[in-house]
C-alpha cells in the first residue's frame, strides 16, 4: 500500500502532459518523506510541492528566502515573494537558511544550469572564457551551496550537445569534479549529484567513477537520440528504461500550482506584455488562490 492508502495497482497514469510536467513528475520522485528539501521557485518548487501532495507528505520544504515549511495558497514569483511565508514553521533569513545547509541540515536539493559535463560539474556563471565570455549566464544564485552541501542533488536542464560538455567552461557547481573520490578529498561535505532529468531522459552517476549514465529515456526518445546530444562518449545502463510518466494526479495538481503553465507551460508570454504583464500576474494569483487553498485543504494541509 502507499503512503496515501492506495495500491500500486490503483495509479492511474495521465494520458495527456507536457514535456514539462514529465520532468517535474520525475523530480518530484526524488524526494523521499521525512526529508528536508532545499529548492529555488520554480519547477524544482512546483516538483517538491507534487511529491508533498502525493507520496512524501512528510517533506519538509525550505526556501532562499528563509522560510521552512511553507505550504502557500498563491503561484510564487520569486525567493523573496512573502507569498512563501504563508503556514510556514518559520519566518527566518536567507543566511539562516544558508547557514544551516552549509551545516549539513538538507537531505536534497534541486539547481539547474546551462552547462553540465560527464562527472556532473554544473556551470551556470559563463560561456567560453570567464574574463570575455560568450555568453554571461545568470550566475550561482544557491546553486553552489546546494552542490556543496545537500546530501544529494539533482539537475534538472534542457538537452543539447552544447549543454553537455566534456568538460564546463566554468566550474559554478561542484558535482564529482574529476571523478572517483576527487570531491571527498575536496572536503565538501554534500553527497553530490545523484540524477540530471532533461528533456530527453534521467541520468545517474556510477558510484566508483561518477561518471554519467544514461538510465533511463522519455516516451519517444531513443538511446542514440540521447547520445547524439552529448558532447562525450556517453556510457549506457545495462538495461535503458523508460521514464515512468506523470500520474493523473500529478498532472492536476501541478496544474492547479501553475494554472497559467507560467513554469510548466507558454504562461511566461503573459508577463512580458508592458501594458498587461501586471494585470496578467494579479489574475495568476487570484486564480491560483481558491484553487490551492482547496487542494490544500483536501490533503489536510
Amino acid at each position: 500500500m502507499g503512503k496515501r492508502g492506495k495500491s500500486v495497482s490503483t495509479i492511474i497514469y495521465a494520458q495527456n502532459y507536457s514535456l514539462m510536467e514529465l520532468m517535474a513528475a520525475a523530480i518530484a520522485r526524488e524526494f523521499r518523506d521525512q526529508e528536508t528539501a532545499f529548492v529555488g521557485v520554480g519547477p524544482p518548487l512546483i516538483a517538491a510541492m507534487v511529491a508533498k501532495l502525493t507520496d512524501a507528505p512528510n517533506l519538509t520544504i525550505a526556501v532562499e528566502g528563509g522560510t521552512i515549511g511553507s505550504s502557500p495558497r498563491r503561484l510564487l514569483t520569486c525567493i523573496a515573494d512573502t507569498t512563501i511565508c504563508e503556514r510556514a514553521y518559520s519566518c527566518g533569513t536567507m543566511w539562516r537558511n544558508f547557514g544551516d545547509q552549509q551545516r549539513g541540515f538538507y537531505d536534497v536539493g534541486v539547481i539547474g544550469g546551462a552547462q553540465i559535463d560527464k562527472y556532473g560539474n554544473v556551470n551556470a556563471t559563463a560561456l567560453g572564457d570567464y574574463n570575455r565570455p560568450s555568453v554571461r549566464v545568470a550566475g550561482s544564485g544557491g546553486a553552489n551551496d546546494i552542490g556543496s552541501s545537500v546530501g544529494r542533488y539533482s539537475v534538472m536542464m534542457r538537452q543539447e550537445k552544447r549543454r553537455f560538455v566534456e568538460r564546463v567552461d566554468y566550474l559554478t557547481v561542484p558535482g564529482y569534479l574529476d571523478g572517483g573520490d576527487a570531491r571527498i578529498k575536496a572536503g565538501l561535505p554534500g553527497g553530490g549529484p545523484h540524477g540530471v532529468i532533461t528533456t530527453m531522459g534521467i541520468f545517474r552517476f556510477d558510484e566508483e567513477s561518477g561518471e554519467m549514465y544514461l538510465d533511463k529515456c522519455h516516451p519517444g526518445i531513443t538511446p542514440e537520440k540521447v547520445k547524439e546530444n552529448v558532447g562525450w562518449d556517453l556510457k549506457m545502463a545495462p538495461s535503458i528504461g523508460t521514464t515512468e510518466p506523470p500520474t493523473q494526479e500529478q498532472v492536476e495538481i501541478m496544474r492547479v500550482l501553475d494554472p497559467y503553465g507560467l513554469y510548466l507551460g507558454s504562461g511566461r508570454e503573459g508577463m512580458g506584455d508592458v501594458e498587461k504583464g501586471f494585470d496578467f500576474y494579479m489574475e495568476v494569483l487570484d486564480k491560483s488562490y481558491d484553487a490551492m487553498t482547496e487542494l490544500f485543504r483536501q490533503k489536510g494541509l
